[in-house]
């Protein structure tokens, strides 16, 4: 299969390379230092599932020299996704699609807007993986998965074909579904209060996930959003808590997100998209995020000012 790759960091540079180890014509879009280094020395991996090289990686700042694809993955962040959507339909081959692998619940309609609803693969991967230093990836923990479906719902036979890419990866699991959108609140759960909750507290996981208040404002977090997508209709169970904080507990020590170390390390992040899409979603639904919108008021600011607001 023929994929591009935009927003080729730490998520879409690793699924790319792991397609085009498995032998799929991969296209990466890249800018600056990071371009210059895979064209040339090649995509480098380091991963828990096994280091590996693409040596001769596709790889370009020019989106119209990429051509039709059969998928695109996009992997940028979530507040650049607007940016980026107008790019996206002269990629798309007869049956292309674009996969979405942003944080939060809204990427999927952002680009059906664009693209047609028909267009869109919706998206959730998991993994701790970024950008070490021009053309090097460190994957340094979780599983690497990809759990995605038809936007419109039901199967279709490229979701089928992009399955059995997937599966044929070293180091990636995969997963069809028919009703992807509990998949994607689902990860938004753990997603965006392990983000705000470990940004507010400026700490890895392993020093504030055992602290009896730091967890009990964790857990108020998440169960507002189980109460937001319970109210948007999506089914989402009460007990997805309990797996989200087991599967919190087990991270490594010095576990964070990236909108925590983009905060942290003064770069845009993905605040409005996480924290402040459940506060916002949340007013236009009626159900309240109290906890979401402290951590949201806390960390305003700091957003703000990478931002150039002040």
């Amino acid at each position: 299969m023929k994929f591009a790759v935009i927003g080729s960091g730490g998520v879409g540079a690793y699924f790319g390379g792991r397609l085009a180890q498995a032998g799929h014509e991969v296209t990466f879009l890249a800018r600056g230092a990071h371009l210059a280094a895979i064209r040339e020395r090649g995509l480098r991996v380091f991963s828990t599932e096994g280091d590996f090289e693409i040596p001769e990686a596709r790889a370009t700042d020019d989106p119209s020299a990429i051509g039709p694809v059969d998928v695109v993955l996009l992997a940028v962040k979530t507040w650049q996704v607007a940016e980026v959507a107008p790019l996206l339909p002269p990629l798309l081959g007869k049956e292309g699609a674009v996969l979405t692998l942003q944080n939060g619940v809204e990427a999927p309609d952002e680009v059906a807007r664009v693209c047609g609803r028909e267009r869109v693969i919706a998206g959730v991967c998991r993994l701790m993986s970024y950008v070490a230093e021009p053309g090097v990836i460190r994957h340094a923990g979780v599983r690497p998965s990809v759990e995605f479906g038809e936007w419109t719902g039901g199967p279709s036979v490229r979701a089928q074909a992009l399955q059995a890419a997937l599966d044929g990866c070293p180091g990636v699991a995969a997963k069809r579904s028919d009703d992807v959108a509990v998949a994607l609140w689902e990860k938004f759960l753990f997603i965006a209060p392990f983000s705000a909750v470990g940004a507010a507290a400026r700490k890895p996981a392993g020093a504030w996930r055992h602290v009896k208040e730091t967890r009990a404002l964790l857990t108020e977090a998440m169960n507002e959003i189980v109460d937001l997508a319970q109210a948007r209709g999506v089914k989402v169970a009460r007990e997805a808590v309990d797996r989200t904080l087991a599967f919190t507990d087990k991270l490594p020590e010095d576990a964070t997100a990236s909108m925590q170390r983009d905060l942290l390390e003064g770069r845009p992040s993905e605040l409005e998209a996480q924290t402040g899409a459940i506060v916002r979603l949340g007013r236009e639904a009626g159900v309240p995020t109290p906890a979401n919108a402290f951590l949201y008021a806390v960390l305003l600011p700091s957003e703000r000012l990478v931002r150039g607001a002040f």
